[in-house]
């Protein structure tokens, strides 16, 4: 696919921005201490990245979703752990106000993240609903104009830093995943309290943790969507992030592709350059092949979600679940040709190589994913 000018400028504003924001010193910097600096949240912020695909009403760049996943795809070229702020902002934290929110919610809640730079969180998953998302048990039982929400969730990415999370709650347990309903909370709110941040393999500068409601209560303006269909947005919200996971991981296999050749030219083994040998040069060839097929995919739901065709929720996973494999086979080869020297910290490729296992499980694991697509096929 040949890119407009349009969208080859916000590949490369994307990239350049990143690349001088977070220079590989302060990379390495991030990952040996956890802190993702507050100073460069705001400058995405300022800059328009966490606004991508909002409305310019609402203070956003008023983006389709090719421009967002062109931008996480070169964000996570240079960072995956910016790349993860960046598309929480622009999938998961907003995805369900553009869905199914009042212009009042609109207005204050996207207004906070595309203007002001405030973090939205997606508190969906809990302990004992992984892959069953319908399975949620944190409950929100009427009081009144009230709602009082109690329960865990869990794995919540940016948990300890969101000023607000979009939180899946039972409002109606007898009906299953058609009982959910949407609720718009505010983390300073009393009886909200969070787990200790988990200790992660990967993308570590941007905190996971548990959210914990006790007898929280919200007012029924709180409400995102009717009662009880929540589920459904829901479902309609994971579309995005999965192309935001895809994009993340045709970025951070196109850093391991860059790693590699660069690696392989340098390195001399028997008198000659490692990148002259046909072992070599077949598994870049490889890689490079399979990179490409995960960057039409992506590029190709991001269309047809732009488009609204009704099959592009399979096309969305078929990009999650392609890219995001393809990728940590294209790290495990990038590191595999930089022998032992990319089993030690020094070398760019052993922090690529773990910032992509998540990649096939968080948004839907693989085989969720596969079952998304054979459901679409066989319907």
């Amino acid at each position: 696919m040949v890119l407009s000018e349009k969208y080859q400028l916000i590949q490369k504003l994307a990239k350049d921005f990143t690349e001088a924001e977070i220079p590989s010193e302060l990379q390495d910097e991030i990952d040996q201490t956890g802190n993702f600096p507050q100073e460069l949240l705001e400058k995405f912020a300022h800059y328009g990245f966490y606004g991508i695909k909002a409305p310019v009403e609402y203070g956003g760049q008023g983006g389709d979703t090719l421009a967002y996943v062109l931008s996480i795809e070169q964000i996570a070229r240079v960072s995956a752990v910016a790349s993860i702020y960046v598309s929480g902002a622009n999938s998961l934290g907003s995805g369900p106000l553009l869905l199914a929110g009042t212009e009042e919610q609109k207005q204050k809640y996207l207004g906070m993240v595309a203007r002001d730079g405030k973090y939205p969180a997606f508190a969906l998953t809990e302990p004992g609903a992984g892959s069953d998302a319908g399975g949620v048990v944190t409950s929100a039982v009427r009081d009144g104009d009230d709602w009082i929400i109690n329960g865990r969730k869990a794995f919540i990415t940016g948990a300890p830093i969101a000023d607000f999370a979009i939180v899946f709650c039972k409002t109606d347990p007898s009906r299953g995943n058609k009982g959910i309903t949407t609720f718009i909370v505010d983390m300073d709110l009393p009886g909200i309290s969070f787990g200790k941040p988990e200790n992660k393999m990967g993308i570590i500068g941007c905190p996971t943790s548990d959210i914990v409601f006790e007898d929280v209560r919200v007012p029924d303006s709180a409400r995102l969507g009717e009662v009880n269909e929540g589920f459904t947005n829901a479902m309609k919200t994971l579309d995005y992030g999965r192309l935001g996971v895809a994009a993340q991981s045709v970025g951070i296999a196109q850093a391991c592709l860059d790693e590699a050749v660069k690696y392989a030219k340098e390195r001399k083994q028997f008198g000659k350059p490692i990148a002259k040998f046909q072992a070599i040069q077949f598994m870049i060839a490889d890689m490079a092949t399979e990179l490409e097929a995960s960057r039409q995919l992506l590029y190709n739901g991001a269309i047809m979600k732009d488009a609204g065709d009704r099959q592009a929720s399979m096309y969305c996973s078929m990009a999650k679940y392609f890219a995001s494999e393809a990728a940590n086979r294209i790290a495990y080869k990038a590191l595999q040709i930089h022998g032992g020297y990319g089993y030690i910290k020094d070398y760019r490729i052993e922090r690529l190589y773990r910032d992509i296992r998540i990649n096939s499980i968080f948004e839907g694991t693989s085989q969720v994913q596969q079952m998304v697509i054979a459901g679409a096929v066989l319907k």
